[in-house]
């Protein structure tokens, strides 16, 4: 028999559990006698009871390093699900046990001993976070103690209680509501079905009371179902009136929209600025047309699903305008500058007041440099402090009604390779930019949850593609990592 002492790795300990899992698991239970049976029993427990230890612990580690970001993934529950093949709610599990024993050490020390099972260990847990922090670990202690000496399950409950009586604070009625604790999750399962948990506030509640009791009575004598299956009914008959009222917004949760403020001087100083300065000058006196530039988007990841709108603004330099207006007067035909200097200050201002006013003529307005610069040259920066808008441009295009509904048709959920986020948490994202020509249609729309949109594509650098049949296929920045949305998850390195 291998013993713990005998294995010096974690692929040796893995093989020793495996190949032992695998004798048991093949073997005929029927010939073992009930003894060897029982004792069997015993013993997966115990083994049940460190896997869960061994789980919490060495996922803590992956987490901590951050090892679920070089397959893509944005936490250690979505990169379970998707590399070791579980439910969602499994890889929960795993991670509440990883966050759990990380707040109780002793549990985890009394699991990884095999004193206390892993359902006696989380109950505990339970009882004792309702605790004041500072009590916790002693009454983990106290519990686990008295479950080795044989208590059982009702006496730890009853010794909980006690402890919680004893080191209870004054209620506070912080969250007499619920609020802090609600929740509703819709897991869906075989055939598109779904099952709903959820734990309401009471407003919402009462709500909800409120529209099974008036869609959910019985429709008369011949109206068998039973109060459940109406009140199921009428849930989803009040959803089906709720879309068909129109009052849902057409893309997953509110419209994106995205003012782009950014000044006059930041976009005469990008690269170009200068020659279109040129060439709006020429096209105002009437010697050519303007000749209209690429934009660049300023934020890229945020313009594949949303509205932005640019708005330029300026301020008055003081200095500027006093060197305006010496420019001015030294014109030929101006009035005389010697004479003009001595005038009072109110009439200086009134000049300069005019010159202004000719200047914003010049600077706003649909044909003016501003719209011309903004139109050509977008900038990257976002000043902290603006003001005098000279020019505000046309939303950009989004993606229209019919389209998204096909993406959503199609992907169904986050179409990054691994991720099951559904459709209302997604975003609609250009596989090639909109600022480098991509079009606006179903081949280079893709749904992707915000996670995977705006960091792992748009931040790291991970590349999308999609396939004709609607798969996708991810790779990472470096190219040595690749997955696909079909089979299993087993990553191409080169």
């Amino acid at each position: 028999m291998c013993s713990p002492d005998s294995v010096t790795s974690s692929g040796a300990a893995i093989a020793a559990v495996e190949a032992g899992l695998a004798w048991l698991s093949a073997a005929d239970a029927t010939g073992l006698t009930a003894d060897e049976q029982a004792g069997c029993l015993r013993a997966l427990e115990r083994a049940e009871s460190r896997l869960t230890a061994a789980r919490a612990g060495i996922l803590a580690a992956f987490a901590a390093a951050r090892g679920y970001e070089a397959d893509g993934q944005g936490g250690p529950r979505s990169w379970l699900a998707w590399q070791t093949r579980i439910t969602p709610g499994a890889a929960a599990g795993a991670t509440g046990w990883m966050r759990r024993l990380a707040a109780h050490p002793a549990i985890s020390a009394a699991l990884a001993a095999a004193a206390i099972s892993a359902s006696w260990a989380r109950q505990v847990c339970d009882w004792t976070d309702q605790l004041p922090a500072e009590h916790r670990t002693d009454a983990d202690q106290i519990l686990l103690a008295a479950a080795s000496g044989g208590a059982d399950i009702r006496d730890l409950g009853a010794l909980a209680e006690e402890i919680f009586r004893r080191t209870a604070q004054p209620d506070t009625d912080d969250d007499g509501d619920g609020f802090a604790g609600r929740f509703l999750r819709l897991d869906r399962h075989y055939r598109g079905a779904g099952k709903l948990d959820a734990d309401l506030t009471p407003p919402c509640a009462a709500a909800l009371q409120a529209v099974l009791d008036a869609l959910g009575r019985k429709a008369g004598p011949e109206d068998t179902r039973t109060q459940r299956q109406r009140d199921h009914d009428a849930l989803e008959e009040a959803c089906r009136r709720l879309i068909a009222a129109g009052d849902l917004p057409d893309r997953a949760g509110q419209p994106t929209q995205i003012q782009l403020h950014l000044s006059l001087d930041q976009l005469r100083g990008m690269d170009g600025a200068a020659d279109a300065e040129q060439a709006w000058a020429a096209a105002a006196q009437g010697h050519g047309e303007p000749g209209w530039l690429t934009s660049r988007q300023a934020a890229e990841a945020y313009a594949c699903d949303a509205q932005i709108t640019p708005i330029v603004a300026g301020h008055v330099d003081p200095a500027a305008l006093a060197s305006m207006t010496a420019s001015y007067l030294a014109q030929p035909g101006s009035p005389d500058v010697t004479r003009l200097a001595g005038l009072p200050p109110r009439t200086l201002r009134r000049l300069q007041d005019t010159l202004l006013r000719h200047a914003a003529d010049v600077l706003s307005g649909p044909a003016g440099l501003a719209a011309f610069l903004r139109t050509g040259l977008l900038a990257t920066e976002f000043p902290p402090a603006l003001s005098l808008p000279l020019d505000v441009g046309a939303a950009t295009q989004t993606v229209p009604p019919h389209l998204r509904r096909a993406v959503i048709s199609r992907d169904r959920h986050c179409a990054f390779p691994g991720c099951q986020q559904r459709p209302a948490a997604c975003q609609v994202h250009h596989i090639r930019p909109r600022s480098e020509g991509g079009l606006t249609c179903l081949a280079n729309l893709i749904l992707l949850c915000p996670f995977h949109h705006l960091t792992a594509i748009h931040r790291w650098g991970w590349r999308i593609t999609l396939a004709p049949d609607g798969t996708t296929a991810v790779t990472s920045p470096d190219g040595r990592r690749a997955f696909r949305s079909h089979g299993p998850p087993q990553a191409t390195v080169a």
